[in-house]
């Protein structure tokens, strides 16, 4: 992000491109970085376009960022492309930086819930649960089933563990390969509360990309194409290359945005206005607009939301150990009272 804006500066100011990577190698502190830089420069000498000695570090500069780059070499406005890029960054990170914000008071809390029931188990119940062996008394069930949870965790800890562990790389593996993308892409937009601002995020990563594709001078079929690979979501990318290829075959951008489905009626309404008056490139920049405000909104509100649904869980688990825990010594309780 902050490479893109000094390119800006530096190319604005009208310094030539290798002299202004040569002063940004020397000026990073990041020693990858700058390495990355150092054989851009080399490539440059040898021939190669900015974009083409790029495309090496695909791991650093994203496929769109590459695209961005050859249109504006192409069309020689190279320095507000890495504006634009600047600002299609800077958006991007604050919106991860305001998602993790917002989960990290529901995070610890889970972490906690966690730790507890594991402590729980590990020490509190088997301890319990030798006392009420020595009395032999009539166990409720619930008291039972914990009990049962807890000799069962105890003994088959590590098996346990491996379980998780198994699954758990099992999972990442799938979801790498192209179906499992698309399934878990699909599952986290029916996500209750989360679900809406991964879609709404992603459609506004989209539209903010097309708008600066479309600014830039790419053909819309072509900025499609690009732009599908940004969005962070497998599902929303298959709809937009769907897209892409009804308007292959003739058919209006109107007609294929509604059959991908994803789209709310207020955006589909200006993507027809947009298409009318043949100035969708700055009306997708209002949808862009429109789709940050909301997300904001969600995000800001989100550890809100989760609060209720935390606390309720916090509070059936707590009623479930205290039951379970301390029912049987009520029993006994009343037991010696009658007596």
């Amino acid at each position: 992000m902050l490479f893109s804006r000094q390119m800006y500066t530096l190319l604005k100011a009208g310094v030539p491109i290798l002299r202004g990577l040569a002063g940004l190698k020397e000026a990073t502190h990041n020693p990858t970085f700058a390495a990355i830089l150092g054989e851009v420069l080399a490539d440059l000498d040898s021939g190669r376009e900015l974009s083409a000695a790029m495309y090496r570090h695909g791991t650093v500069f994203t496929s769109f960022y590459l695209s961005m780059l050859r249109v504006g070499e192409m069309t020689g406005g190279l320095d507000n492309v890495f504006l634009h890029l600047f600002h299609h960054l800077e958006f991007e990170k604050r919106t991860r930086d305001q998602i993790k914000t917002a989960l990290r008071y529901p995070g610890f809390v889970l972490l906690a819930m966690a730790s507890a029931i594991t402590v729980i188990n590990i020490f509190v119940i088997p301890t319990f649960a030798q006392v009420y062996g020595t009395m032999h008394a009539e166990l409720p069930n619930i008291t039972q089933w914990i009990i049962a949870f807890s000799s069962f965790t105890v003994r088959f800890w590590p098996l346990i563990l491996a379980g998780m562990v198994a699954l758990v790389v099992s999972v990442r593996v799938y979801i790498n390969t192209v179906p499992g993308r698309l399934r878990w892409d699909t599952l986290k937009l029916k996500i209750p509360i989360v679900g809406s601002i991964v879609e709404k995020a992603s459609l506004a990563r989209f539209a903010r990309s097309y708008a600066l594709a479309a600014k830039s001078g790419v053909p819309i079929i072509q900025a499609l194409g690009v732009v599908a690979r940004t969005v962070d979501n497998a599902l929303v990318t298959q709809k937009l290359e769907q897209m892409s290829e009804g308007i292959e075959r003739g058919e209006t951008i109107l007609r294929t945005a509604i059959a991908t489905g994803i789209f709310t009626p207020v955006v589909l309404q200006i993507i027809a206005v947009g298409e009318e008056t043949g100035e969708l490139d700055s009306l997708m920049q209002e949808i862009a607009e429109m789709y940050d405000r909301e997300v904001e909104f969600e995000v800001k509100t989100l550890s809100d939301r989760i609060e209720p649904i935390l606390i309720v869980g916090l509070g059936i688990l707590v009623l479930i150990l205290a039951l379970g825990v301390f029912l049987p010594l009520w029993n006994i309780g009343q037991n010696v009272m009658h007596h």
